[in-house]
């Protein structure tokens, strides 16, 4: 059995304008249908005075769009069928993406849940967030987060699934943060723990007369897998087989791998379905096409050498737009983007004023005509996962330089990771036979900087950062992470969170091998949380001829 995108050919190709109305009667407006008209005006007149009291241009045409953000869990960039993988079963994200733009050039501040999310949501790099920069740890509670704003506009919001994200704010009393979410569950229900179940309901459930925002975020594809044991063939098609996935070449190419990798298949197909799901209701309430989806993932694939790292497995992100209204041009961007762009980009899109604590910029304009983004160079961040770890990346067009301030310990995933049959296979292999991507996984101590051409290395496997012929790339980069670092108040604390698992066996260690605090996170002693420079992120002049 085969699984079928939810959409029609005219969506699949672009031609798709709205659905077609129904035939008007012969019979002049009734008196009915004149106060319904008064009504609607009325209404949108109430809601615009709204919106401009609470700092939104009503008078720009797309300022009352609706938004919804559907983030996976755990999915790497090139895990989807629409950036090349044949094996795995995404129809709906592509057909989505055939129909809207294509991000290309999209990286995460964090490849670790709570992290990603946090700087998603404030807009906010994670070392900016306060403790939020590490694993389970709360925002600071004076940061705004951008769904605040959008509901103090008049905007219904809603999270449903996945939230990972909490806020040092008390919850009640003058010093408590404003809601951010009309609605908030948990997406889970008997026998689907995926955090989708809920999506659609929402939908059905919204107040009919306000705009909305819903952060739909899916369990998919997170360890251990639970799509296997709740599969629906009559939903998802047959499960993957394991004998056709693709093997990353930082991984063993055997049988527990496979079927691993074939289980990870699976959630990020029942992924899809749910996100086809919610596209079909939008269309059965003819909001489609005033709807601007966003479809990413908070951080890559939970396998060796992707989670956590700031290597492209780990940081670059899916990013899929489509919005009928407002993209004209469909196709590939390739503006490069970070995540915490997406707040200024949607708060623009919605008329309201930005915050001045938002660190990222608009990409409203790539958007509209397809390219014209601001950013020139996207910076990411590793800290505490399960694992004690500090390092820095920065990105301009396809190079990537990477800065480890403890070279000393390896970067072999999260725990979950480690605990997997995929790591485990690597394990069983005598260390001198692997291959160089696979001793990347395992690798101590780690250079201190590293330097790839991802166009050519899209692996990033041949470190370029020694070589005299790349010292020009190598000094730009590095001046520009130093300057970026500094002027966002990022720090290397002395004594940073210790492991708290095994690095080998993924088990969690006794409480005994654990130091005891006090240890530091970075920027704490620059009260980061506090600083709202965005560091440097436009090219310089000689750049911009150079190219």
């Amino acid at each position: 059995m085969k699984t079928r995108s939810v959409f029609t050919a005219a969506e699949r190709d672009g031609t798709f304008r709205g659905v077609v109305p129904e035939a008007e009667s012969d019979e002049r407006p009734s008196f009915r249908r004149a106060m319904q008209r008064i009504c609607l005006l009325c209404c949108g007149l109430l809601l615009g005075r709204a919106a401009a009291g609470a700092g939104v241009d009503d008078t720009r045409p797309d300022s009352r769009i609706n938004i919804i953000l559907l983030i996976a869990d755990d999915v790497s960039w090139n895990d989807l069928g629409c950036y090349g993988n044949p094996a795995a079963r995404t129809p709906n994200i592509d057909a989505l993406a055939a129909g809207g733009l294509r991000f290309d050039r999209a990286f995460l501040t964090a490849s670790s849940c709570s992290p990603s999310r946090s700087s998603i949501i404030t807009g906010r790099y994670p070392h900016n967030t306060g403790p939020a920069c590490e694993l389970h740890q709360p925002i600071s509670g004076h940061l705004p987060w951008f769904p605040e704003i959008l509901r103090t506009a008049g905007y219904y919001t809603a999270l449903s699934g996945k939230s990972h994200m909490r806020s040092t704010a008390p919850k009640s009393g003058p010093r408590a943060r404003p809601r951010a979410f009309d609605h908030i569950d948990g997406g889970r229900v008997p026998g689907n723990s995926g955090g989708h179940a809920n999506w659609v309901r929402v939908l059905k459930n919204r107040p009919k007369d306000r705009p909305f925002f819903f952060w739909f975020a899916s369990y998919d594809a997170h360890r251990d897998w639970d799509a296997d044991s709740q599969w629906d063939d009559s939903r998802y098609g047959p499960r993957h087989d394991p004998r056709n996935v693709i093997v990353p070449p930082f991984l063993m190419d055997d049988m527990p791998t496979r079927r691993d990798l074939a289980s990870y298949y699976n959630e990020i197909t029942r992924f899809d379905w749910f996100v086809g799901q919610v596209v079909q209701e939008l269309r059965r309430q003819d909001v489609l096409q005033q709807t601007l989806l966003l479809i990413m993932a908070d951080n890559g694939r939970p396998f060796p050498r992707a989670k956590t790292r700031l290597h492209d497995s780990g940081m670059r992100t899916p990013l899929i737009a489509h919005w009928p209204d407002g993209i004209r041009t469909p196709g590939i961007a390739t503006d490069i983007v970070s995540a915490v762009d997406l707040a200024p980009t949607i708060l623009e899109l919605a008329g309201c004023s930005l915050p001045s604590e938002i660190q990222g910029v608009s990409f409203a304009t790539v958007l509209r005509t397809g390219s014209g983004g601001q950013r020139c160079y996207a910076f990411s961040e590793h800290n505490w996962h399960d694992y004690q770890a500090h390092g820095r990346s920065v990105r301009r067009q396809d190079f990537l330089l990477i800065r480890n301030f403890r070279p000393e310990q390896p970067w072999q995933g999260p725990a979950d990771s480690v605990r997997s049959p995929s790591h485990r296979s690597l394990l069983r292999a005598p260390f001198d036979s692997l291959t160089p991507a696979r001793k990347d996984v395992l690798r101590a101590p780690r250079p201190e900087i590293e330097l790839y051409d991802t166009a050519r290395d899209p692996h990033q496997i041949r470190n370029l950062a020694n070589r005299p012929e790349w010292h020009r790339v190598r000094q730009e980069l590095d001046d520009v992470l130093r300057r970026w670092m500094d002027e966002t108040g990022d720090s290397v604390p002395d004594r940073l969170r210790p492991d708290g698992f095994d690095r080998r066996l993924g088990t969690p260690l006794p409480d005994s091998e654990q130091p005891q605090p006090p240890f530091a996170f970075p920027g704490q002693d620059r009260e980061a949380d506090r600083i709202s420079r965005p560091g440097p992120y436009r090219c310089p002049e000689d750049l911009r001829t150079r190219g």
